[in-house]
């Protein structure tokens, strides 16, 4: 199966940067959401990072602009009607997500294949709300998209291996690497990564250590480049709550109990960086 045309239904900082690649790897690319002003803030955060590799030297400026013609602003789903791919980037939600994926299958081609860039969430129980479950798929990005590798690639029961293929090409013409995974609630990589921030979180909770001191430890002696409370930070405390309780629900173990600190701080509105504070200040 040939993929050239494509829309991105979320214009976040995921669903652009996923437009950034895929107009990069040379696919018409449709960047939709549900307001304008969503939309121009995507397409902008996608400007700006192709200055910055024009101004660094990675890019020539002709290709920028290459780039940049590739991708067509939308609000109204309805663009999606002659798309061969769409990928929904939406916020970390089964409901949401399940009402975007029900509203593709009714408007797009019966042979395009629709992906969910979801972290944690079942690809099965997406899929399930499609008339075409065979077509349904997952490809969990890692952020910020134009620059990590990794795309995780998940089947759903029904997923086949026709559409698989089709994804791990696509995976590879965007210049990512695809890694297959199976249907499990975290997938792997927030199996792993969210239990590590939740007990980084517990190390706060029950006063072992300051944040700068836990987040020091895992650079210095654990050599990962940012310590697991910036990275929660970054990511989003509400985003990291929603993943841990994904855990906590689909595997039903109490190791992956959030940690009340980790609630409080949500309830607070202390959500990281796009709030202005977590566990650190922002300005």
């Amino acid at each position: 199966m040939t993929i050239e045309r494509v829309i991105v239904v979320g214009a976040g900082q995921m669903g652009s940067g996923i437009a950034q690649v895929a107009a990069g790897a040379g696919l018409h690319v449709i960047l939709n959401d549900i307001k304008p002003e969503f939309v121009e803030k995507g397409f902008t955060a996608i400007k700006k990072n192709l200055s910055r590799d024009v101004e660094k030297g990675r890019k020539s400026k002709e290709q920028m602009d290459e780039i940049i013609s590739r991708i067509t602003l939308s609000t109204d789903l309805t663009n999606a009607r002659d798309v061969d791919f769409a990928l929904e980037a939406v916020i970390e939600n089964i409901e949401m997500k399940s009402d975007v994926f029900r509203k593709l299958d009714e408007i797009t081609p019966p042979h395009a294949i629709l992906a969910s860039n979801t972290s944690s969430l079942p690809i099965t129980e997406i899929a399930a709300v499609t008339k075409r479950p065979d077509k349904v798929i997952g490809m969990h990005f890692m952020n910020p998209v134009p620059v990590m590798q990794l795309i995780e690639v998940i089947r759903g029961l029904a997923t086949t291996a026709e559409t698989y293929k089709a994804v791990e090409d696509l995976s590879k013409r965007m210049g990512k690497t695809p890694v297959e995974v199976n249907d499990f609630p975290g997938f792997v990589s927030n199996r792993v990564l969210m239990p590590m921030i939740n007990e980084a979180i517990y190390c706060i909770y029950e006063g072992v250590a300051a944040p700068e001191a836990v987040d020091e430890v895992m650079k210095l002696g654990m050599n990962h480049p940012m310590g697991p409370l910036t990275l929660a930070d970054f990511i989003g405390l509400d985003t990291c709550l929603y993943i841990m309780e994904v855990l906590h629900d689909g595997l039903g173990d109490s190791k992956y109990r959030p940690c009340p600190l980790l609630r409080k701080y949500v309830k607070a509105g202390w959500l990281g960086r796009k709030s202005g504070r977590g566990f650190y200040i922002y300005e």
